[in-house]
């Protein structure tokens, strides 16, 4: 009896001893290395111009939105300043022209009325003149009237009738001032579309010089590189400085194809560096990489296929703030959490 015994209790122990080698692989596999980073930031230049100031330097504090450079705006005032007295001009013209508007629309009418009534006088003396002829013609053949008086008469009519065409002519222009009062308004109205076109470009001007300050992220940073100093040239899209968020710091880590599926985006996990070991800082699966690293040009077998490994980050969710960007660590997944 007791030698059966004997085989099954080495039979256990062996059993014991494989879920325990099991289970130490599996341990072991679910460990993933990595480094601690952070996400820099490249603050550049927008516009081309001379840097005068960039008051901060590697390690500095950076409030949020702080001013990280200043470029000299000498050029683009001169542009502001001259764009604000062509629109003071235009708005001088508009004023005088108005005004003009302002005077035709006030006389024209009356002056209108006046050389109508001018006319209205001129054609009632005609009519009296061609009256006067037609007497004096009747009266000289009878005798009562001299050639001379007739004459006379005659010459009457005549200066009426020219009064008459005078008269149409000068009533004529008169009118012809009410188009000139519509060209006026037109013109006015041509002033302006000019006036608030150059303030569109002057309001473009000055979101432009806006650019000659440039301005930190909206939270506070922590400047890791500089790369202009005053009197440096700066042209679109130089970099002026690096910072870095000092409470957006990840881990990034490498998992193996076989275990992508257990570590997908909001997976918890647990981050032990080596600078602290024993204490574990939550984390969080942030990023998972849709292609595999390291892919052989030609895969042959199930081993080729898994020595493929998907690039990671891990949130750190607590006390980012003071971990080292370099620092070594290792994450693993929290234990009884499922795969998200």
């Amino acid at each position: 009896m007791s030698r059966k015994i004997v085989p099954i209790a080495l039979l256990l122990l062996a059993a014991a001893s494989a879920a325990w080698w099991n289970s130490r692989r599996e341990a072991a596999r679910q460990v993933y290395t990595g480094f601690v980073e952070g996400e820099e930031r490249l603050l550049r230049g927008e516009v081309s111009a001379r840097a005068n100031e960039v008051p901060f330097v590697e390690g500095d504090r950076v409030p949020a939105g702080a001013v990280v450079a200043r470029l000299d705006t000498a050029g683009i005032d001169g542009q502001i300043a001259s764009r604000r007295q062509e629109i003071a001009v235009i708005a001088a013209d508009i004023a005088s022209q108005k005004e003009r508007v302002h005077i035709a629309e006030t006389t024209w009418p009356t002056d209108v009325r006046a050389r109508r009534a001018e006319l209205d006088q001129a054609l009632a003396a005609a009519r009296n003149a061609e009256q006067s002829l037609v007497r004096e013609g009747e009266l000289a053949r009878t005798g009562a009237s001299t050639a001379q008086q007739l004459d006379d008469a005659r010459s009457r009519r005549d200066q009426a009738h020219a009064a008459v065409a005078r008269a149409r002519d000068i009533l004529a222009r008169a009118q012809a001032e009410g188009g000139n009062v519509d060209l006026a308004r037109r013109q006015v109205e041509t002033l302006e579309r000019k006036r608030d076109l150059s303030r569109a470009q002057l309001a473009e001007i000055e979101v432009q010089r806006g650019k000659y300050e440039v301005r930190a992220p909206d939270v506070e940073t922590v400047v890791q590189t500089r790369f202009v100093w005053p009197g440096e040239l700066v042209q679109p899209g130089t970099p002026i400085l690096s910072v870095l968020d000092p409470r957006d710091k990840y881990v990034q880590i490498y998992v193996p194809v076989e275990d992508v599926q257990r570590m997908r985006v909001g997976r918890r996990v647990r981050i032990e560096l080596d600078s602290a070991p024993g204490v574990f800082i939550p984390g969080e699966i942030a990023f998972v990489a849709d292609q595999a690293n390291f892919t052989p040009e030609k895969i042959e077998t199930r081993g080729d296929r898994l020595g493929q490994v998907y690039r990671a980050k891990v949130r750190i969710l607590e006390g980012a703030e003071r971990l080292q960007p370099g620092t070594e660590g290792n994450v693993t997944p929290v234990e009884g959490e499922p795969p998200a």
